[in-house]
């Protein structure tokens, strides 16, 4: 079961969090390229604020963007702007999805996101907790995948290899930590390959954030993952 109101307080945290590491910046180094290709840290900033928008839409029975398009036109729009007017625009999308989700609601309810992709409203506060995590991380200002906290990158394993059970084009593999396991990839009777490294390192890999070299690999190559 997903406890979304303790979710919440976790989201507030890691916006805080980021909104007081990106404060260090300035005009010039926000518009400096972020570890994600083809972003600035100014288009992070500005996904991360439209994104809060994006899923008050979702809780509130709206479609989460109007479309792909129209959202890719406004991280591009936003990513320019001053630091003062992101910050500002974190903070107050921030508190608008904090404020959307404080609404008495139907937490079992079914929402849906973006593409087509339904879940359970419980879980949305979560998802905004990984958008807050590793976007701060991909910021590139001195915030890393070991320093999350680590509740956090054990459920986001969790939720990234159901996310690539039954892919087809993923192997069956076991990702392992040395004291916890998943299973992911195409359904079989027994692994096919394992992946093992310390959970940040494999959150990496599995989110697309490291190439996953400094993980063991037993049983054939690193598997090659969709893009998320």
């Amino acid at each position: 079961m997903m406890d979304h109101a303790r979710d919440l307080d976790s989201v507030r945290e890691a916006t805080d969090r980021l909104l007081t590491a990106a404060a260090e910046l300035d005009n010039a180094t926000v518009a400096e390229p972020s570890r994600l290709p083809g972003w600035s840290r100014g288009h992070v900033l500005a996904h991360l604020a439209r994104n809060a928008d994006a899923l008050v839409n979702v809780l509130q029975g709206r479609p989460m963007y109007v479309s792909g398009e129209a959202r890719d036109a406004d991280i591009e729009r936003d990513a320019p702007r001053p630091l003062e007017v992101q910050l500002t625009d974190v903070r107050e999308s921030a508190a608008r999805f904090q404020e959307a989700a404080a609404a008495p609601a139907d937490w079992s309810r079914t929402v849906e996101l973006r593409n087509g992709v339904t879940d359970s409203a419980s879980r949305v506060p979560f998802r905004r907790w990984v958008e807050a995590e590793l976007h701060h991380v991909d910021l590139g200002i001195g915030y890393e995948l070991e320093d999350l906290p680590g509740e956090f990158v054990e459920r986001e394993i969790d939720f990234l290899t159901d996310r690539f059970s039954g892919h087809p084009e993923v192997p069956p593999t076991r990702v392992t930590d040395g004291t916890r396991a998943w299973n992911t990839g195409r359904a079989a009777s027994a692994p096919e390959v394992t992946v093992a490294g310390p959970a940040p390192v494999l959150l990496g890999w599995l989110a697309g954030r490291r190439d996953g070299a400094a993980l063991t690999v037993e049983g054939g190559p690193l598997p090659v993952l969709p893009p998320l």
